[in-house]
């Protein structure tokens, strides 16, 4: 148990040392678990991914069509807005990008922001920037493995920031919604889930931003 802590306690000197732990923030060797309200089941025959807004043509894959999309892996270290930071974990997913680079979604002059939404209704907003920024994926994969429901199988949105490369794009890990089905492309951003219950619309990790 000492020997767990002293452990714990160099390696967060050392992020602080890197300039990668960011103000209030302290390191875990864990992976909490967070989110509001039960893990949704999940049936590969009925389920399906979706984008629409803003965009030329909306668009609908099921589950098998969404794992013949090319794959993207990114190192991120995640921030909470609960104070606890994971560094270096690795993710494997579709990135925002490919959908666009792929023609799946041709999006309208005008389209300008991401609202995710996820089941039970849940949604997270995040500025179009950010979603097509290295710091957003849409993962399947954690570490290699298969995400667990916990954390969001089958499909998560997650977002970090990318170590050593400080960016306006770094934002809090809520900002990912987990149990993701959709991605609403608007022109005019609106607020999500936590963000309607006070939670910072920018969350920038840097700033402190947790709450409005």
């Amino acid at each position: 148990m000492f020997n767990s802590i002293m452990r714990r306690q160099e390696e967060e000197k050392r992020m602080l040392e890197e300039k990668r732990l960011p103000p209030g923030q302290a390191l875990t060797q864990k992976f909490p678990v967070l989110h509001y309200g039960p893990v949704p089941g999940f049936n590969p025959v009925t389920w399906n991914f979706r984008a629409w807004g803003r965009v030329e043509k909306p668009l609908s894959l099921t589950w098998d069509e969404f794992n013949q999309l090319p794959r993207t892996r990114v190192k991120m270290d995640l921030h909470c807005v609960t104070r606890w930071s994971k560094f270096d974990t690795l993710w494997e997913g579709v990135s925002v990008r490919t959908l666009l680079e792929a023609g799946l979604v041709k999006l309208l002059p005008d389209a300008r922001f991401i609202l995710q939404h996820a089941e039970y209704g849940y949604t997270t907003n995040i500025p179009l920037e950010v979603a097509l920024s290295e710091n957003f994926l849409m993962a399947t994969h954690f570490d290699g493995e298969v995400i667990s429901p916990d954390h969001g199988y089958p499909l998560r949105g997650v977002v970090g920031a990318i170590p050593g490369h400080k960016s306006s794009a770094d934002v809090y890990l809520w900002k990912g919604a987990k149990w993701l089905r959709g991605l609403e492309f608007l022109s005019q951003d609106k607020a999500g889930f936590w963000e309607q219950a006070g939670y910072s619309n920018t969350a920038d990790i840097w700033k402190e931003e947790r709450f409005a």
